[in-house]
């Protein structure tokens, strides 16, 4: 599914370079969950987003599903995180000004699903989640555990290939952290391929394997 060879990311400081990646060398099979831990500043929400196709400056050889990332122009980039990735965000990123199904209708209205089929997704979802009741709520209206339940609706109503986790339980308490792990692990369970980053050692170890950074570079046990 990912193919990592030799990324590396920096920033230019005077007199030299600050380095986030360094040579990172990756594989992660389809259908796997993986988790990626590392103290803060050592490279996890920069590999994420590498992965997610958010940064597009860095250098070094990244496959996704059989497809040349490092190769495409930004219009065949954004096609295929469009089509691929679902990424759930560490603080939501729901639209403020939208209702809850809207929050979740807006991503299929991109990929132009018909509008009777968009409808059937978010009540599916909706119902999924335990969330029907507060489907014509706004975000602001909803505790932090009932926002993070629709970023990931929403992150995964496309049913993508690959979801990415940003502390998708940071914020939480550890009853809603424990309904965010246990969601998760079904849509493994379904087939789906996950990468979440991590500080809680206890979630990572539910993952089939832990990633381990320090200053940029990836730990060999």
């Amino acid at each position: 599914m990912i193919h990592l060879e030799q990324v590396e990311k920096s920033f230019p400081l005077a007199g030299g370079r600050s380095w986030v990646l360094r040579n990172i060398n990756l594989d992660i099979a389809e259908g796997e969950f993986v988790s990626v831990m590392g103290p803060s500043g050592a490279g996890k929400s920069s590999l994420l987003n590498v992965l997610g196709m958010m940064d597009h400056d860095w250098q070094g050889g990244y496959m996704l599903d059989g497809v040349a990332v490092d190769k495409l122009d930004a219009k065949k980039r954004q096609a295929l995180q469009r089509d691929k990735i679902g990424f759930i965000f560490q603080h939501y990123h729901l639209i403020d000004d939208l209702k809850v199904w809207e929050n979740l209708d807006l991503p299929l209205q991109y990929r132009d699903v018909p509008a009777r089929e968009r409808a059937s997704r978010v009540a599916d979802l909706l119902d999924r989640f335990q969330i029907v009741g507060k489907k014509d709520l706004y975000p602001s209206q909803l505790s932090g555990g009932q926002q993070q339940l629709v970023a990931v609706a929403r992150a995964v109503i496309t049913r993508p290939r690959l979801l990415l986790a940003d502390e998708p339980t940071g914020a939480l308490h550890s009853g809603q952290a424990r309904i965010i792990m246990d969601l998760l692990g079904e849509l493994h369970g379904e087939g789906m391929s996950i990468v979440q980053v991590t500080h809680n050692e206890a979630f990572a170890a539910e993952a089939q394997r832990i990633i381990r950074l320090r200053d940029g570079w990836i730990e060999t046990p």
